[in-house]
């Protein structure tokens, strides 16, 4: 039996209560939940959800944005300023455990960036990929680097790291990024290839010291 925010789920019996209440979801919307509950908070790429919820075949985008609202429905998720089951835009999907209390205990974050040697490259909120692509916004001109190598998407309270399918990997305090979308800390190592860089957030704005656009490493 697990619990979040006010329900109950057991994998056994194939039940979610919400107090004295049975709460009925379709076989693919209780499946969807049990993977998001698995790992929460961590967010849960698409990528991952269409590989365990449909191993054997292909489907839409569309079906699964149904199926997330069919579960939020179901779910009574409805707090936009607190959700339960959270939307990473263009990422995935996270269920928050206690969204009133992360809420209210995580100051929002309102600058990020990455710091390469004595520069440091801001980021934006929302997508930013990071690659030898022309178009990325942190564009990293190394041989190890991929053209869309990963991305990092900034939003509320956290950031997350994503690996894009790179050659040389992507790693997180040294550990490689192997699926889905891992959140940032303060402080945090991370390696694009063999490019290393540190990871910097603050609630109160962005330091000095600022480069943006493209970087050569090697520089």
């Amino acid at each position: 039996m697990k619990r979040f925010g006010r329900f109950e789920f057991d994998v056994q019996t194939r039940r979610v209560r919400e107090g004295e209440r049975d709460i009925h979801l379709a076989p693919k919307a209780f499946e969807l939940l049990a993977a998001l509950l698995e790992v929460a908070p961590r967010v849960v790429s698409k990528r991952e959800l269409h590989a365990k919820l449909w191993p054997s075949g292909v489907v839409a985008d569309a079906t699964l944005v149904a199926l997330v609202k069919h579960l939020r429905a179901a779910l009574r998720d409805r707090d936009r300023a607190a959700p339960l089951i959270r939307t990473v835009h263009r990422v995935g999907y996270a269920l928050e455990l206690s969204p009133v209390h992360r809420k209210a205990d995580q100051p929002a974050v309102t600058a990020c960036w990455l710091i390469f040697g004595q520069r440091r490259l801001a980021l934006a909120k929302g997508e930013n990929i990071v690659g030898r692509d022309a178009a990325a916004r942190i564009r990293l001109d190394d041989p190890t680097v991929s053209r869309r190598h990963a991305r990092i998407v900034v939003g509320g309270a956290s950031a997350l790291l994503e690996d894009l399918g790179s050659k040389n990997g992507t790693f997180l305090d040294d550990q490689q990024i192997s699926s889905g979308a891992v959140p940032l800390r303060d402080g945090a190592r991370v390696a694009f290839g063999t490019v290393l860089a540190t990871y910097g957030e603050s609630s109160t704005g962005m330091p000095t010291l600022t480069h943006l656009g493209s970087l050569d490493p090697r520089a």
